[in-house]
């Protein structure tokens, strides 16, 4: 496993997450690495805010199974829209 890649980042999923790198002076390919890493992560994080924003969890009534779906659409309606 390269490095920028790390197993014990997510306990449940099992699969690796992307992590940065850390320190001042990097390497260009490791500076290339943390910036598509900060846009993936800017992409995320914009989706949950618009899903706190739409205060959409606090009314639903239904199904954990639809919830999920729900949650799981909120990233792609936000980036489609984008």
């Amino acid at each position: 496993m390269s490095a920028g890649w790390r197993t014990d980042g997510s306990r449940h999923s099992g699969r690796p997450v992307r992590v940065p790198f850390r320190g001042r002076h990097l390497k260009q390919w490791k500076r290339r690495h943390n910036t598509t890493h900060a846009k993936i992560r800017c992409l995320g994080e914009q989706a949950m805010a618009t899903l706190k924003r739409w205060r959409l969890l606090r009314k639903l009534h239904c199904s954990t199974n639809r919830i999920t779906a729900i949650v799981q659409a909120v990233p792609v309606l936000h980036h489609a829209s984008a």
